[in-house]
């Protein structure tokens, strides 16, 4: 998504990622999106299938619909004291009240970009009509929940050679004990971050 920043309904290059979405199939629900609709939900479904990532990122261009299938995969977090990771599906209720749980119907959705201390940069589309960055609060108000896609079964199923590979390259340039890599690739993202570091390294 961060080579969309900037795509908009005034220079309409947010078309192309309502473009993206409609020719993945199957639609959901059967629904072609149309360019005055309103595209959150669909940036966020557009980014996963640019990806490659719609086995573990369902597609939806409705908020509480995208909720409902994170839900039934077990991938929906609201508990005040979550932190989120980076790549989370951020969901907003514009009508939170700041008082009590926030249970309310979701308005608008982003994707987490980074965390850093208590705030949480997110990219968003359909931000006053074009594709942009938000920082909020942890567990501030407005959040409404957190959808998780399974990104740590994803990286499972990349090739062992590659991760393998990796490592080899990490400890020749680095000299990272076996350990060391085993630790990192146990955290969500950890074989790609090595892939990463690897290919940094030739």
């Amino acid at each position: 998504m961060q080579g969309w920043i900037g795509y908009s309904e005034a220079n309409g290059k947010h078309k192309k990622i309502i473009d993206i979405y409609n020719a993945h199939k199957p639609l959901a629900r059967g629904y072609r999106v149309q360019y005055g609709d309103e595209w959150c939900a669909t940036t966020v479904s557009a980014a996963f299938i640019e990806a490659g990532l719609t086995d573990i990122g369902p597609t939806e261009c409705s908020c509480s619909k995208l909720i409902e299938l994170h839900q039934a995969l077990g991938q929906w977090q609201e508990s005040d004291s979550y932190r989120p990771s980076p790549g989370d599906i951020l969901m907003y209720d514009w009508q939170d009240s700041g008082a009590g749980d926030n249970k309310g119907a979701a308005d608008h959705v982003g994707i987490v970009e980074k965390v850093s201390g208590s705030a949480i940069t997110v990219i968003e589309g359909n931000k006053g009509e074009a594709v942009a960055r938000r920082t909020m609060t942890i567990n501030g108000r407005y959040i409404r929940g957190y959808c998780l896609p399974a990104y740590g079964s994803k990286a499972g199923n990349s090739s062992d050679n590659e991760l393998r590979e990796a490592k080899e390259t990490i400890r020749k340039k680095a000299g990272l004990a076996d350990a060391t890599m085993d630790y990192l690739e146990a955290y969500q993202y950890g074989a790609d971050l090595l892939k990463k570091l690897a290919k940094a390294m030739k």
